[in-house]
């Protein structure tokens, strides 16, 4: 997926285009993850759409949620979402970032001749 570490940096280009698609599937991942808990908070402690979309992007962003959980099914759908969601983050961040950090650890490996130029 990504150059060898005797080869040359990617052009900038390519690595835009690369940093675009993995921003675009931690977005896709963070977007599905915020389906997903919206359904369960509709399911299981029957919200309105926009409670349960205030509530399970709060959990995804690391704050809690904001409605008071009334049914036994919500309060464990709650727990196991935030676990999950505090997972995601991670995973997203990792997803978005990884061409950035390849790119930079690449540039250490990368061999110059003299002059400070990339062979």
């Amino acid at each position: 997926m990504y150059e060898h570490r005797h080869a040359p940096l990617a052009p900038r280009r390519v690595f835009l285009r690369r940093v675009a698609g993995h921003f675009a599937a931690g977005s896709i991942l963070v977007g599905g993850s915020l389906a997903g808990g919206m359904a369960g908070y509709i399911r299981y402690e029957h919200l309105p759409w926009r409670d349960a979309f205030v509530n399970a992007a709060m959990l995804l962003g690391g704050m809690g949620p904001v409605n008071p959980l009334t049914t036994p099914g919500g309060k464990l759908f709650a727990g196991l979402y935030a676990l999950y969601a505090g997972l995601i983050f991670l995973v997203a961040a990792g997803i978005i970032f990884a061409p950035v950090v390849h790119r930079l650890i690449h540039r250490f490996h990368v061999e110059q001749d003299e002059d400070g130029r990339t062979k």
